[in-house]
């Protein structure tokens, strides 16, 4: 038995051999399609965002905050900057607000942790009729007239 290219042992019986060149192509073909598959997922989607843009330091830094904070309470009640006021004089006190600030107006809306959507909305609404652009609504829940 002297094949020249088998691989029988002395006593008749077939030897087993492990073939490298097939075991590389298979390696090969599974890393290119890992890096084809991982290729396709690197799709972002992303929300466009605006980002403020670098100004005159007079712009930007104010000597004092006119922020006006408006909070709503459980009870429908409204606290201009900690003092309580009835919900039919938030429209008039945005009017003077947005008079005597002019374009540099600002609201900051608060809530308590039971106050009802409704009221928050109509103080919303209340803003955007005064004419008051920049309105930020915030997230953390406050203590009632805090």
């Amino acid at each position: 038995m002297a094949g020249g290219g088998s691989s029988h042992s002395e006593d008749g019986k077939k030897k087993a051999r492990i073939e490298i060149i097939p075991l590389i192509d298979v390696i090969f073909f599974l890393l290119a399609t890992f890096v084809l598959f991982t290729l396709s997922l690197n799709k972002i989607q992303s929300l466009p965002a605006d980002l403020p843009v670098a100004g005159q330091a007079s712009q930007v830094l104010r000597t004092e905050d006119t922020t006006v904070t408006l909070q709503v309470s459980e009870e429908g009640a409204c606290y201009w900057n900690h003092e309580l006021i009835t919900i039919g004089d938030v429209a008039p006190r945005l009017k003077q607000y947005k008079e005597k600030q002019g374009t540099l107006a600002r609201v900051l809306i608060a809530n308590d942790d039971k106050a009802m959507f409704g009221a928050i909305v109509r103080v919303l609404d209340e803003v955007r009729k005064a004419g008051i652009g920049q309105v930020a609504v915030e997230t953390r829940i406050r203590p009632t007239g805090k």
